[in-house]
């Protein structure tokens, strides 16, 4: 019997699907997370064939516990995966120790944690990426902002998402920068004046890509994060050409199997001397797990298709669908607690209802991107765009 244990399977509180899935088709899901067992809801208990709770999952030695425990009980692991960023690098330890061979081992994994090795995998699929170097000391900085000019953007070269970023304006913001202790090696790179977009999906074991699918971002990622502003996104139906050859192309080049990926670029707005035109694809970053929140969902229901097992296919037997549709573009609106809107969620409910396919209250550390949410599908852009209008008007 398949044996696949699955990190921290409460976060998001729709992740109780990945291990539902594996246990539907006759494998063992095998679940480990900080959560007391009789605080968790009947569903995610359901899910698992067995969980084992550690006190901190951040803590290896309660982790290889975890996963030696279930060696024990039910034989070799097969599959190891938590589809959470923070613990990519943990779960990559945990395989090389368990030699488990279905995913990346430690040393595989690190071709997608740092931002600076990324770039490479970009430049090797011809697709262009901003111009960066590592943070050493401030001549060097003066040097590269010389070249790129003002502003640059510092984050953590080996950091998740949009945390603990800057946008440095001028050389007085440089020099405060400079005066801080940076705990790990930061990147700087040059500003892009662009929306973002993502590509993202799922590939099978031999790396072929059987779902993807392509998210606007009309809000800045930084932005909200940061500085709470509202989030606003969609996906789309018809997935514009020059992405899907030039994403396509990086992800044959990480070579990845078995995974999902969020790929990220900016769509230039402008003209930039050295760099690029308004209208070109730039590569940003990449992060071969899941993308964020309840992204995964609304993938689902831009095709109405199961994602959840479709990923347990892929690792059961490689299994994939013969066709899908993308019937809908589906929209991520993130309202703030702060803002005063003309509409309630109530009003929005009223009007919209029968589009409305997920809302409600963001959990935990998933505030970051919203306070209250909702998830929407239309037919037409027009549509998406006159929902936003409505849901986040202002008095």
């Amino acid at each position: 019997m398949n044996n696949f244990v699955f990190i921290s399977p409460t976060f998001p509180d729709t992740y109780y699907q990945f291990p539902k899935a594996w246990k539907q088709m006759g494998g063992n899901a095998l679940c480990i997370a900080e959560d007391p067992y009789d605080y968790l809801p009947q569903q995610m208990k359901d899910a698992c064939t067995e969980y084992y709770q550690v006190n901190s999952l951040a803590d290896y030695d309660e982790m290889y516990r975890a996963v030696a425990w279930f060696a024990h009980k039910y034989g070799k692991i097969d599959w190891l995966e938590s589809h959470n960023e923070f613990w990519l690098e943990q779960d990559a330890r945990l395989r090389t120790d368990f030699n488990i061979t279905s995913g990346d081992d430690e040393v595989a994994v690190m071709r997608y944690k740092k931002k600076s090795t990324m770039k490479d995998y970009y430049r090797k699929a011809g697709v262009k990426t901003a111009r960066f170097q590592l943070v050493s000391d401030l001549d060097h900085a003066l040097a590269f902002i010389k070249e790129v000019g003002y502003p640059v953007i510092v984050k953590p070269d080996d950091g998740v998402g949009a945390n603990a970023t800057w946008k440095i304006k001028d050389e007085g913001m440089l020099r405060e920068f400079f005066t801080l202790d940076l705990p790990v090696q930061y990147i700087m790179e040059e500003f892009i004046t662009g929306e973002i977009w993502s590509y993202d999906g799922l590939v099978d074991q031999n790396g072929k890509i059987i779902y993807r699918t392509c998210h606007v971002y009309k809000s800045s990622v930084m932005d909200v994060l940061n500085e709470g502003s509202e989030n606003y996104f969609y996906s789309l139906r018809d997935i514009p050409e020059d992405i899907d050859t030039q994403a396509s192309e990086v992800i044959r080049h990480f070579g990845i199997r078995s995974r999902f990926f969020h790929t990220e670029y900016f769509r230039m707005t402008e003209d930039k001397e050295g760099l690029g035109k308004t209208g070109d694809l730039i590569g940003l970053e990449v992060n071969m797990r899941t993308p964020g929140g309840y992204i995964p969902d609304m993938m689902n229901y831009e095709c109405d298709v199961d994602l959840y097992r479709m990923y347990a296919k892929v690792c059961w037997d490689n299994g994939s669908p013969d066709h899908i549709d993308h019937s809908w573009n589906c929209v991520f609106i993130g309202k703030r607690d702060r803002c005063s809107y003309v509409h309630s969620n109530d009003d929005v409910y009223r009007n919209y209802g029968q589009h409305i396919c997920m809302s409600g209250r963001m959990p935990g550390i998933l505030q970051g991107m919203a306070d209250d949410y909702f998830i929407a599908r239309f037919k037409t852009l027009d549509e998406v765009e006159h929902f936003a209008a409505y849901v986040m008007q202002k008095q």
